[in-house]
């Protein structure tokens, strides 16, 4: 008898597996949530004219930095570790005598945050450091610039859970800017608010003139 031919079968084609990718929290409620309650209170024509966060800038102020390298040095490895970016050296931009300042000299360090690591920041920022504030009682509702940005200050780095308190050199404050692309104040302020930005309620009366 004839034996028979056995058939190979074919090799089984693999799945491809699509990377999943990562999109911040921040980001998605503002996709998923924020631009429709933005949309239906503020009534635009369509989703383009919906304001959103466009950056954060974060500004630390050295006054001691003249003196002391190692207090420049310092301040930059915070930022670096509060932001998840290197920030750059500020530099006077002219002498200032009273506080024995020369042109040149560094006087601070800034970073600006923007997508990705934006959201992030934001997200830190709103769910663990403010409310590690001292006596915190929320954000005032009156730090808007008149054209739909937002600025703040922090008192204490340490109310970042980065920051090791046993390894700092000092207490430093650092100044916080909100970029919107919000046409007005009020815009901004809903924006913000409904990202979890803890700001104080305006009152009833100002809430009415200014959507007057």
């Amino acid at each position: 008898m004839a034996k028979e031919k056995k058939t190979k079968k074919a090799p089984a084609k693999k799945k491809k597996t699509v990377a999943s990718v990562y999109v911040p929290s921040l980001r998605r409620l503002y996709k998923e949530q924020i631009v429709a309650v933005m949309q239906k209170q503020f009534n635009y024509a369509n989703i383009m004219e919906v304001p959103k966060v466009t950056s954060i800038s974060l500004n630390m102020g050295l006054g001691d930095a003249k003196t002391n390298s190692k207090y420049l040095e310092s301040a930059v490895e915070e930022m670096t570790v509060i932001s998840g970016q290197k920030p750059i050296i500020t530099k006077s931009k002219k002498d200032i005598s009273n506080f024995k300042i020369r042109k040149g000299w560094p006087v601070g360090c800034k970073v600006t945050l923007r997508s990705k690591m934006m959201y992030e920041f934001m997200e830190r920022l709103i769910s663990v450091a403010l409310p590690r504030t001292r006596d915190f009682r929320g954000l005032s509702f009156k730090s808007f610039d008149g054209r739909g940005n937002y600025n703040f200050g922090i008192k204490e780095q340490i109310i970042f859970t980065e920051i090791d308190y046993d390894k700092i050199e000092s207490i430093r404050g650092l100044n916080v800017t909100i970029t919107t692309s919000a046409k007005s104040d009020d815009e901004a302020y809903h924006l913000l608010k409904n990202f979890g930005l803890p700001l104080r309620d305006k009152p009833v009366k100002q809430e009415v003139e200014e959507a007057a």
